[in-house]
């Protein structure tokens, strides 16, 4: 089955592609894009500018792959939902020692697996070492650790790779032949345009594990991939992807007794619940929408309740001074939701 959608442009949308316009004008970066689904159908796709800055370079169109950056969190929260699905995983409420006995005991100690996929496991790396910043579920903060040690648990429990896993239950399945992590570039692939040379935060890796972050992505495959989650799963008809799998992904797992103002989890979605002062979602996306975001500035928000789903894309790496992203991407969920209300009364 390869999943394809109808398409029925429709005009009162395009305020999303100028809100895209302006941030592709604030960042640093030479290609961006825009796709949204509303009702079962491509309401907006647009493509802008090249995949590099090189003189010849290739125009952005629908097969570039954009590097996903921590987008990637989506696919390795699905992988631990299906992990703890078929039972490889018994609760996301087991310690993380209970299965990497490995790691050090005193900095690791009651330490979960809802930690990891929520950012309130309170650890940080050190050069040669992990330190603890917090207690387990106290505080959130945004570390690279909980990520390497969610990839290693789904990895030992399954006998599979994040990336096996997402191939044989989603890509293959739906196909999906413009998402992978790649070892090598190759001409459909933008090139990520850094802040300054020799930027410290930006890595490549041979890894095709998706361990690693080296992911690349189509704008309409990143589309799919938040549609097979609006849907639960079920794509013409046919459940695809058990809907527990989704559910678990996407509803807020996040220690109940976390301050209200801090940014809320699924298995790292971003989720909308309470009003927290901290979130990354627009303030007027309604109750039980989720987001996922990269520092490439690549969003994915699924709005269940306006059956939308919302993508955007850059080639860029970071925030250049005087850029708020999180205004920014708080503004997009805004703007997504000003379209559809827009719709609702015009329609009426």
């Amino acid at each position: 089955m390869v999943l394809i959608l109808s398409r029925k442009e429709n005009s009162l949308f395009t305020p999303i592609l100028n809100h895209v316009n302006y941030t592709f004008n604030k960042v640093i970066c030479t290609g961006a894009s825009t796709l949204i689904i509303h009702n079962d159908s491509i309401v907006l796709e647009q493509y802008i500018g090249k995949q590099s800055g090189e003189k010849d370079a290739r125009a952005v169109q629908p097969d570039t792959q954009f590097h996903v950056a921590s987008v990637r969190k989506s696919y390795i929260g699905y992988a631990v939902s299906y992990a703890l699905f078929y039972g490889y995983i018994k609760s996301i409420d087991d310690l993380v020692l209970s299965y990497l006995p490995e790691l050090d005991k005193n900095t690791w100690k009651d330490t979960t697996i809802r930690h990891l996929l929520t950012h309130t496991h309170g650890l940080k790396q050190e050069v040669n070492r992990v330190i603890r910043d917090f207690s387990p579920g106290s505080s959130w903060s945004y570390k690279q650790i909980g990520i390497e040690a969610l990839t290693k648990i789904v990895k030992r429990t399954t006998n599979k790779s994040v990336a096996d896993i997402i191939h044989e239950s989603v890509f293959t399945p739906l196909g999906f032949n413009e998402s992978n992590w790649y070892s090598k570039k190759h001409n459909k692939l933008v090139d990520v345009m850094l802040r300054y040379e020799g930027d410290e935060d930006w890595s490549t890796s041979e890894s095709i594990e998706g361990d690693k972050m080296n992911m690349y992505v189509s704008t309409r495959d990143l589309a799919y991939w938040g549609y097979l989650h609006l849907k639960k799963g079920r794509i013409n008809g046919k459940q695809i992807v058990p809907r527990e799998i989704i559910d678990m992904a996407t509803s807020l797992q996040s220690p109940s007794n976390l301050h209200k103002d801090l940014p809320q989890n699924g298995f790292l979605w971003f989720v909308k619940d309470l009003p927290a002062k901290k979130t990354e979602i627009g303030h007027q996306v309604p109750e039980g929408s989720y987001q996922i975001l990269g520092f490439t500035n690549v969003t994915l928000l699924v709005i269940p309740d306006e059956e939308i789903v919302a993508v955007r894309m850059f080639n860029s790496f970071g925030s250049p001074e005087g850029y708020d992203y999180l205004s920014d991407v708080r503004s997009f969920g805004d703007t997504v939701m000003k379209c559809v209300k827009n719709e609702f009364k015009v329609s009426l």
